[in-house]
């Protein structure tokens, strides 16, 4: 178990009560430990050389960022019956490697120190990139993605939780299942995220897996959460295997992005690729939302995303803008 920040290991297993104490990224260090691993001898798949396509300049990207994406009726039926829906084509493949460069040179800036193979920091996080970053900020506050996210949810207005950037390095182990409402500190079922593949991911790096139907996670309601062990993982996915719940672990192609609402359970297989599986993944909800009553650890450093908002509060600060409508649209 990697040492994480004292509030993760205080009280008993099962008590998530209070704040949590670290930052982003030990967070992340945390909750990936919670998921079941074994361990694989076989050689990591090459993948070989990302593909050579022309990438859109500014200009161009920003025009295909705010083109509207169209959303048929069924898509919007299947994602509220599912939990979840995964769109081809969202992102062109020349934006999505442009993407792609930017975030691993975010990374290897942010991350200097060489992995050692294990569990632990092979999973590495950044957030809150939109604030500093021309590039990520074009894609975090994109029109097509938001007006995306308000259809499916079938809401008017919504708002930006936070941006993440994601990556799990060669050789890193899974991520346990769960449920997003877990962790927003959030008030409301109207919450969904836009997970931006920044290349292919074929099954054996890892694609993200989605639990179905939406509902799936009443069967598993009554498994207690523990914060010290793989337990919750190992409990869940034996109730799904006994149940026969059907597992959607296909490949992302370029430019496909899934987008899963919060009570979509959810899980992502090793990396058994020489490839880094680089992700943006942003989180929106409908304006008008209220943080809970009582965050817990669970649900990280929020008050980062959330600036000047307090328990029981809107969610309304400076760092959660409206992204649909936009101005423009108002």
């Amino acid at each position: 178990m990697i040492n994480a920040p004292d509030t993760v290991i205080d009280g008993s297993a099962t008590d998530v009560r209070g704040e949590w104490s670290g930052d982003n990224q030990q967070w992340w260090d945390w909750y990936v430990s919670l998921a079941e691993n074994e361990r694989s001898l076989t050689p990591l798949v090459d993948l070989g050389a990302l593909p050579d396509i022309a990438w859109p300049n500014d200009d161009e990207l920003a025009l295909e960022l705010a083109e509207p994406y169209a959303l048929d009726a069924g898509t919007i039926e299947a994602f509220r019956l599912n939990g979840f829906v995964k769109l081809p084509d969202v992102l062109s493949p020349g934006a999505t490697l442009r993407l792609r460069a930017e975030l691993k040179r975010l990374l290897e800036a942010a991350y200097t120190a060489s992995l050692d193979g294990g569990l632990a920091d092979c999973f590495l996080s950044l957030e809150m990139i939109w604030l500093d970053n021309p590039l990520v900020r074009q894609f975090v506050l994109s029109p097509r993605i938001a007006k995306i996210c308000a259809d499916l949810l079938g809401v008017k207005r919504v708002r930006l939780y936070h941006d993440n950037v994601l990556s799990k390095e060669p050789g890193c182990g899974r991520t346990p299942w769960h449920y997003d409402d877990h962790h927003f500190p959030l008030a409301t079922q109207d919450v969904v995220t836009a997970w931006m593949a920044a290349q292919f991911i074929p099954v054996v790096m890892g694609p993200l897996a989605f639990a179905g139907p939406i509902d799936i996670h009443r069967l598993v309601a009554d498994v207690p959460f523990n914060k010290t062990d793989t337990s919750y993982d190992k409990h869940v996915a034996e109730l799904f295997r006994q149940h026969e719940v059907a597992i959607d672990e296909t490949p992302f192609a370029l430019g496909t992005v899934s987008f899963h609402h919060n009570l979509s359970f959810h899980t992502a297989g090793p990396n058994r690729t020489t490839q880094s599986r680089i992700v943006l993944a942003n989180t929106f909800f409908a304006d008008g939302a209220r943080i809970v009553d009582d965050p817990t650890i669970v649900s990280g450093d929020w008050r980062k995303f959330m600036p000047g908002c307090e328990p029981g509060g809107l969610a309304n600060s400076e760092l959660n803008p409206v992204c649909w409508p936009t101005e423009q649209q108002a």
